[in-house]
C-alpha cells in the first residue's frame, strides 16, 4: 500500500509538496516522454492539476481538512482482484463530521438484521412505530436512503437496529466507528428505541419491542472542537462547536465498508456483512440508483443529486458507460463520497473514498457553506482525474 500524508505535522509539508507539484507538472511531463513510462501517484497527480477546481482547494489544504484513499482494482484473467491503493492526508484520528455516509453502513446492517428475524420477515415486510400512522418497508427506505439520502429513512432504520446494536455489530467485523444518533430531528441522540410492529396484510405478525441504549461518551479524537462559533434557534454562541458525541465513520472505514459489500470474498467470515445473495443484490442496485429510478421528479432530484465524484458538477444525465455506486454525506460544511465507479468503455474499475471541508466563515450550523462553489466542484473533478475521465 503506498501512503503519503500520513500525520497531521506533515500538513504543511504536504501542502507545500503539492503546490510544488502544480508548478512542476509541464516539466516533469516532458522529462518523462523522453526517460520513458514511470508510475506516478495518482493522488498527487491529480492534486498537481491545473484545473481551477482542484488548486482553489489545494492552495488552502490546511483549511479543507481534505483526505483521500483511492484504489484503483485490477483483475487477472482469472477474474482474481487486486487493489493498487493511494492514500493522501488519511488519519483517523483527525475527525471529520461523517453526515448522511452512516446511512450506508446502518443499511446493510437492516438487512442483515432480517437473518435474525422470523422467516415470515423480509426486507418487503411493511412495518410501522406504535403512534405513527406510517407504515413503509426497509426495501423502500433503503432506496431512500441512496437515491435521494432521505433522512426518515435512516432515522426509522437506526430506530430498528439500535445504537448499541450498531455500533457492536461494526465492532465485530473489525470497523472503526461509533453512529450515535439520528439525523435532523429533535432529541436526535434520545437513548430510547420505539416499539415496532411488522405485518402482513394488516395482521401483526412480529413486534420488535422498544430498548433503551448506553449512555453516548465522548470521542477520544484530534479536531473535535471546530470553528469559532456555532448557532442554535438563529442564535449565535461564541465558542467552538464540540462533535465528540457526534457521529463517526472515518475514511478507511467508508472504504472497507464499501469492499466488504463489492468484494465480500476478500476479508474473513468475521469480518463479512451476512446477508444472503438477493438481499445483497438488491442493496448494490439500490446504491447506483438515481432519483428519477426511484420515482422521484427529475427536475428537483437530478442524476447527480448524491454523487459527487466524476458528475457532481452536472445536472445532466450520467453517462451510460458509468456506474456509480456510493454514499454521499454533506451536513456542517463537510463534504463525503465512497464510491465504486466502473467505466464499461473502458473496462476499469475504482473505489475513491473523499472527505473536505468546506466553511469559510468557521461558524457552524448557519447553513453558509460553500458546497456548490468549492466542495462539489473539487470533488467532481477529482473523481474525472483519478480515473482518467474527460466529461464530453
Amino acid at each position: 500500500m503506498k501512503t503519503i500524508g500520513h500525520s497531521p505535522k506533515w500538513a504543511n509539508f504536504e501542502t507545500m509538496r503539492i503546490q510544488i507539484l502544480c508548478f512542476l507538472t509541464p516539466w516533469i511531463s516532458i522529462f518523462l516522454v523522453g526517460c520513458g513510462t514511470v508510475t506516478t501517484n495518482p493522488i498527487e497527480k491529480a492534486l498537481a492539476s491545473k484545473n481551477e477546481n482542484i488548486r482553489r482547494v489545494v492552495h488552502n489544504l490546511g483549511t479543507h481538512e481534505v483526505q483521500i484513499l483511492f484504489s484503483k482494482i485490477e483483475k487477472d484473467s482469472s477474474g482474481a482482484a487486486s487493489f493498487n491503493e493511494f492514500k493522501f492526508q488519511v488519519n483517523d484520528s483527525n475527525y471529520f463530521y461523517p453526515a448522511s455516509t452512516v446511512k450506508f453502513p446502518v443499511a446493510i446492517l437492516a438487512l442483515e438484521k432480517l437473518a435474525t428475524m422470523p422467516e415470515t420477515i423480509n426486507r418487503n415486510t411493511f412495518y410501522q412505530f406504535r403512534g405513527d400512522s406510517n407504515r413503509t418497508t426497509l426495501s423502500q427506505d433503503i432506496i431512500k436512503i441512496f437515491a435521494v439520502s432521505d433522512n426518515d429513512a435512516y432515522n426509522r432504520i437506526f430506530e430498528f437496529l439500535g445504537k448499541d446494536y450498531i455500533n457492536t455489530q461494526l465492532h465485530r467485523k473489525g470497523i472503526k466507528a461509533r453512529i450515535s444518533h439520528r439525523l435532523s430531528v429533535e432529541n436526535s441522540a434520545d437513548l430510547n428505541h420505539k416499539t415496532i410492529d411488522f405485518y402482513i396484510n394488516d395482521s401483526i405478525v412480529f413486534t420488535h419491542k422498544n430498548t433503551t441504549a448506553r449512555a453516548i461518551k465522548p470521542l477520544e479524537l484530534r479536531q473535535l472542537k471546530k470553528g469559532i462559533g456555532y448557532t442554535i434557534n438563529d442564535s449565535l454562541v461564541k465558542k467552538p462547536m464540540d462533535f465528540s458525541k457526534k457521529n463517526y465513520l472515518p475514511i478507511e472505514s467508508l472504504y472497507g465498508i464499501m469492499k466488504r459489500i463489492i468484494f465480500p470474498a476478500y476479508f474473513s467470515t468475521n469480518e463479512q456483512f451476512h446477508i444472503n445473495d438477493a438481499d445483497r443484490a438488491f442493496l448494490i442496485n439500490a446504491m447506483a440508483m438515481v432519483p428519477k429510478e426511484a420515482g422521484y421528479d427529475n427536475d428537483a432530484y437530478y442524476d447527480s443529486y448524491v454523487k459527487f465524484f466524476v458528475v457532481g458538477d452536472n445536472k445532466a444525465e450520467i453517462p451510460q458507460h458509468i456506474k456509480l455506486y456510493n454514499k454521499v454525506g454533506y451536513a456542517y460544511g463537510y463534504l463525503t463520497d465512497c464510491a465504486y465507479i466502473v467505466n464499461s468503455k473502458t473496462n476499469t474499475s475504482y473505489i475513491i473514498t473523499a472527505t473536505i471541508h468546506v466553511n469559510e466563515n468557521r461558524i457552524y450550523n448557519d447553513g453558509i457553506y460553500e458546497y456548490e462553489t468549492v466542495g462539489i466542484p473539487f470533488l467532481a473533478e477529482l473523481g474525472r482525474q483519478l480515473i482518467n475521465l474527460k466529461m464530453e
